[in-house]
């Protein structure tokens, strides 16, 4: 419930808000008005910004949803169609989701101690709006009666009706059930819950900033390739103060952010620098990292959580959870088991093979047998002997600029659209951050637009890769004269970025993780659903959502794509084809051992929310344990504290869902098999299956049930066979 000191705060503040680049955003303008949509101000946004614009935002939500459960009640015969009902809730709902989406993005990647102060000082507020909205009972029983009103229901588009049923069951989910005591429980959990998610993230933000490890022996970095070496060299200038610092002589600072972790990780021969960066990855924000242990903090969250699901009526928070997905608990949990059975054979084999030709190799380490700071080391020795080929030989083909262009020419081969630069036309958070305009390739006129923040940048960004939308398509939306509202996304990764004179130099599994972000957007951006609640990703079942993601990264191993995206940064060459058939030789090694870590954390987040008892002896690294007996071939370290830094489940949207990952690449291994299906070599029927996939994954949103969605472009429900032939699992579990 706001609260009179924050409407008191907002109202003091009004005659400010004109200049307040987050406040005066405005709602509505139309994108085919003007050269460039209406989006925020990035750059000129500051913290000071934040809470006015918030509190003003609270308040004018809160007198909003007062006015409209008013007219509700006085009314005997409450509105019945959409555009009296629906539209109003969706602008309400803009008024607050939109500037607060501002703060929150901002927060992910331009972090600072005032930012986080001023979120947390709304945070409370914008909580209890939200709840305040969610929760209101008047709107329910309108929902409730258009459901139940025959002829207003058929006058409904299938998509509204999706939306409707939506919001009803979502506002159970939010508590609109619940009175007195039990109400201002659920509000009180959910405003903690929030605080909680946040400390956690910022925890291991820190812990991942706090780590660093300065080498000046060249002999200590033997094995690290040169494009890790510049990059450490640049670390070593920017965060250690070391001006001196170069790639050829040091010194070199490694940390835990991904790019430089996973080259100590697998091209170090020193195994001390292994060692030492390994134990302090899985040791973040955790009690021995020091200050910030999320520990205390994991327990609190699924102890809460437990209690929210018991105020709604359900036994677990597995249970709320599958309320809105694909899945039952029970097929989430088989599907795991399949995997995890098929998996173990293969990832004991691959660890005997690895362990065999380090001994070959004459590695010390093996005498005494390979620890898990070794395995990463020796397994990419191995590949590189098996199959001739270093991750290293691929980067130069991979420079940022050719990958973005060879992606969207896939894009547009496959789904009909032009991507342009639009560099210039809008504000942006950091200069390195792209803008573009995605356009209909047959008519010209724009679609969506989007941004693109490609590379890592520790001291302000948090880890991991996303994408989110900044606004949705809707006609609900659309400024007068409009037919619309255009969508528009952001894509968020942390690559290596470019050093020196050269540019970003991208490692394959950056590449996927580009196309991946690259698919996601696409959803948001294609769809061509108008009815706001359910356009794009909008009440995609969250199980279902990686879907795209998942599909695009396929192409990264398709012969004339990585032609068309590999080109040498000096000479502008192609990928050669050894390269290539190197690369796709090399596709499914370590195939047991990444399937077996993936079912380890999905299953172990489905027993912490399933089964676990907060404050059960051992606590949640127990039950990890527990787990781990079934999921993993190495035992832990003494340190191993991955829970602490599992933002999926604790500090993002995957709790009791992380098995979503596996899920949905089941059925985006089948719909690219349609792809397979059709002939890859056949430009024809590549592109009319392209086409299909376009106006059924991507166009239909969540305005039809994905399993649906999915039978409309496959004709037929999923199979799992596809994945695993994908990943030559066939073969292992025989």
């Amino acid at each position: 419930m706001t609260t009179t000191t924050t409407t008191t705060a907002a109202v003091a503040g009004a005659a400010d808000l004109s200049s307040n680049p987050l406040a005066s955003w405005q709602l509505g303008k139309s994108a085919e008005q003007s050269s460039a949509p209406d989006l925020p101000r990035w750059n000129s946004i500051t913290p000071e910004h934040v809470r006015p614009a918030i509190d003003a935002a609270v308040a004018e939500v809160t007198r909003e949803i007062d006015a409209i459960e008013a007219a509700l009640l006085e009314n005997p015969n409450p509105p019945s169609d959409w555009k009296s009902l629906m539209d109003p809730l969706e602008r309400l709902s803009e008024k607050l989701s939109r500037p607060w989406g501002v703060v929150s993005h901002l927060k992910g990647v331009k972090d600072s101690e005032a930012l986080r102060e001023a979120y947390d000082a709304c945070q409370p507020s914008v909580v209890g709006a939200s709840l305040r909205v969610g929760q209101s009972r008047p709107v329910y029983d309108a929902l409730v009666a258009l459901q139940g009103d025959a002829d207003a229901w058929s006058a409904l588009t299938p998509a509204q009706r999706r939306a409707v049923e939506c919001e009803v069951r979502d506002a159970k989910l939010a508590g609109v059930a619940l009175d007195g005591a039990e109400k201002e429980r659920y509000n009180e959990i959910a405003k903690e819950l929030s605080a909680l998610s946040t400390e956690f993230s910022n925890n291991v933000l820190d812990a991942t900033k706090a780590f660093s490890e300065l080498i000046v022996d060249k002999a200590g970095v033997e094995g690290l390739p040169a494009s890790a070496l510049e990059m450490a060299a640049q670390t070593a200038k920017t965060k250690g103060g070391r001006e001196d610092a170069s790639a050829a002589d040091g010194p070199w600072m490694f940390t835990l952010d991904a790019p430089s972790y996973m080259a100590v990780r697998s091209h170090a021969k020193n195994r001390d620098l292994r060692e030492k960066v390994y134990r302090a990855y899985l040791a973040r924000a955790s009690e021995f990292m020091g200050d910030g242990d999320n520990a205390p903090l994991i327990e609190k969250i699924l102890s809460l959580r437990k209690e929210k699901a018991k105020l709604l009526g359900y036994d677990t928070f597995a249970d709320v959870s599958m309320a809105k997905k694909m899945a039952t608990l029970d097929r989430a949990e088989a599907l795991l088991e399949d995997i995890r059975a098929k998996a173990r054979p293969a990832a004991e084999r691959e660890l005997e093979e690895i362990r065999a030709f380090a001994k070959e190799q004459g590695a010390p380490e093996a005498d005494t047998g390979l620890m898990q700071w070794d395995v990463g080391y020796w397994s990419e020795r191995l590949r590189e002997a098996k199959y001739e080929l270093k991750e290293e030989d691929l980067r130069p083909y991979f420079q940022l600029p050719a990958v973005i262009d060879g992606m969207f020419d896939l894009a547009s081969k496959l789904f009909g659209v032009v991507v342009e630069p639009a560099d210039g036309e809008v504000e942006v958070w950091h200069p390195d951050v792209r803008f573009f305009r995605l356009s209909d390739g047959a008519t010209g006129k724009p679609r969506a637009y989007f941004y693109l923040d490609p590379y890592t940048r520790p001291a302000e960004k948090r880890g991991g890769a996303w994408m989110d939308d900044v606004v949705g398509r809707s006609a609900a939306m659309a400024s007068p004269g409009s037919d619309v509202r255009l969508p528009t996304a952001h894509m968020v990764c942390n690559g290596t970025p470019p050093v020196g004179d050269k540019p970003s130099l991208m490692t394959h599994g950056e590449v996927t993780t580009l196309f991946h972000e690259f698919g996601h957007a696409l959803q948001h951006m294609l769809t061509t659903e108008s009815c706001g609640p359910v356009a794009g990703i909008n009440q995609v079942d969250w199980d279902a959502v990686e879907l795209p993601s998942q599909f695009m990264e396929n192409w990264c191993y398709d012969k004339k794509v990585l032609r068309s995206i590999g080109r040498h940064h000096e000479t502008n060459e192609p990928l050669p084809d050894d390269l290539y058939e190197k690369l796709v030789a090399s596709k499914n090694f370590g195939s047991g051992t990444r399937y077996l870590r993936q079912a380890h954390f999905a299953m172990t987040d489905l027993e912490l929310h399933a089964r676990y008892l907060p404050g059960s002896p051992g606590g949640v690294f127990a039950a990890e344990a527990k787990i781990a007996e079934k999921t993993t071939i190495m035992p832990a370290i003494a340190e191993d504290r991955f829970l602490c830094g599992f933002s999926h489940i604790f500090a993002g949207g995957y709790s009791a869902g992380y098995y979503s990952y596996l899920w949905a690449e089941v059925l985006s291994a089948d719909a690219f098999g349609a792809f397979e299906d059709a002939g890859l070599d056949d430009e024809t029927a590549v592109v009319e299956t392209g086409g299909k996939f376009a106006s059924t994954v991507l166009a239909l949103g969540g305005g039809v049930a994905p399993l649906e969605v999915f039978k409309a472009f496959r004709g037929r429900e999923p199979s799992v066979d596809a994945l695993l032939r994908h990943n030559g699992l066939v073969s292992a579990a025989a």
